[in-house]
């Protein structure tokens, strides 16, 4: 029987699932999702896009201005000002993000794909030849938080994997010009971009896919990178004309515990992950009901310590976050595979194992001194992974994302004569004559 209960002493809501279903089907309509209407914001959006296809870049200047409320003295970033950003960084920052570049270029450099070709007859070869997007656009957000981490998670992938053209986009400041956070122009100079727009929103990722004529702005062939529902409505509402890491919806974290798990570690987790947004989900499943005593204490505890408190405990509170009580850690695992988190701490005994059990997660963070916050900034892996469940059938940003696998089909003529007779007879038997007489003209 499933039976939520809501207590005021309690920072999380209870969901209790002992006793009841292991069906994945199931699973998925009961674990806690926080509303994400997409379409509701698609028509909102399409008048921007129309308007930024139309008249570009000064459309675009004038969205910021309205939704913004300031716009950049020019929609590109010059030169000159990325770099007295990274002169005026403060040295400890810098060093941080040195260092996380550095850990991030090596997990990535392991991504690297080879060119491979294989004979499937004597006189016939397929090769597979990885050639990197040519032009890409990053898209970089400004909001409540400064990413500059985000600049790193895509920039590095997209410059091992060898795209030419990178360009970084982030919404202008009014704290600063109207120029993007200087801590995020910092990181594009770290890293060598120095085509930077000062433009968020969907008028960013409208102005990315369709360029520009006064300024002169090549459009992209790809756009990657979180924002918001106009930024993910945007990229949904362009997908075709460029191609889309994935549709971003709120952040997520999912904690499976057993009652070895420390408390204080697992609060601070959840804490955390609710920090980003008021729509930022917070799971917590465990088997046993006295570590979620714990931890709502230790909640309680932690929420009013946080600088942001009110926004952690509207996120905390909603009905995307939760303590998810289960028998056991296999009915867990249910649990955690159907919820498929973006982010998946495992706090468990035996960590390890229970991880690679694990079939649907954006990334797994294993055992108690490894936090996501981790893998946010400086683990090496990338912190752009699937929300929303996407997690069961996509994967997060890497150097594949901007790679194209190009097929090269080589056949002599002998190769040709010896499969003839298969195309021939497929051919035709999907009523397509002209298939197998393109074949036929070419036999001796």
């Amino acid at each position: 029987m499933l039976s939520k209960s809501t207590r005021l002493s309690e920072v999380l809501n209870t969901l209790d699932l002992r006793g009841g279903t292991r069906s994945p089907r199931a699973l998925r309509d009961l674990v806690p999702r926080a509303e994400f209407d997409l379409d509701a914001v698609l028509e909102q959006v399409r008048p921007i896009v129309n308007a930024v296809r139309e008249r570009g870049a000064q459309a675009a200047q004038e969205f910021s201005e309205k939704l913004d409320g300031i716009s950049a003295p020019d929609i590109r970033v010059p030169v000159e000002v990325l770099a007295q950003a990274l002169d005026n960084l403060d040295a400890d920052i810098r060093t941080s993000l040195e260092e996380a570049i550095r850990r991030v270029r090596i997990v990535h450099e392991h991504q690297r794909r080879e060119m491979t070709t294989v004979q499937v007859a004597p006189g016939g070869t397929v090769t597979e030849k990885w050639v990197p997007v040519e032009r890409v656009g990053l898209y970089v957000p400004g909001g409540r938080a400064v990413y500059p981490s985000s600049v790193v998670m895509n920039v590095v992938p997209a410059q091992i994997a060898g795209v030419p053209s990178i360009v970084v986009v982030s919404p202008p400041q009014r704290d600063h010009g109207g120029w993007p956070h200087p801590t995020i122009m910092a990181a594009c100079a770290l890293l060598g971009i120095d085509e930077v727009y000062a433009v968020g929103g969907a008028q960013a990722i409208a102005l990315l896919a369709y360029g520009s004529e006064s300024p002169s702005i090549d459009p992209v062939n790809m756009v990657t990178g979180p924002g918001n529902m106009w930024v993910t409505a945007a990229k949904r509402l362009l997908k075709g004309r460029i191609g889309i890491d994935s549709e971003a919806g709120p952040t997520e974290i999912a904690i499976l515990a057993d009652s070895s798990a420390n408390p204080d570690f697992v609060a601070a987790d959840l804490i955390s992950q609710a920090e980003h947004d008021v729509v930022a989900a917070s799971v917590l499943v465990t088997d046993d009901p006295g570590l979620a005593a714990k931890v709502q204490l230790s909640l309680a505890e932690q929420v009013p310590q946080a600088k942001h408190s009110d926004r952690i405990k509207t996120a905390l509170r909603g009905q995307q976050s939760a303590i998810v009580l289960v028998d056991d850690i296999d009915h867990g695992l249910a649990v955690v595979d159907a919820y498929a988190a973006e982010h998946l701490e495992i706090h468990t005994r035996g960590a390890a194992e229970v991880a690679h059990r694990v079939k649907n997660a954006g990334a797994i963070f294993i055992g108690a001194w490894t936090p996501v916050s981790l893998g946010d900034y400086a683990a090496g892996s990338n912190h752009v992974l699937p929300t929303g469940g996407c997690a069961c059938h996509s994967s997060g940003l890497s150097v594949q994302t901007f790679l194209r696998g190009l097929h090269f089909v080589e056949y002599d003529q002998d190769a040709l004569n010896d499969i003839a007779h298969t195309v021939i007879t497929l051919a035709n038997a999907e009523d397509l004559p002209s298939h197998a007489s393109a074949v036929e003209v070419r036999l001796t």
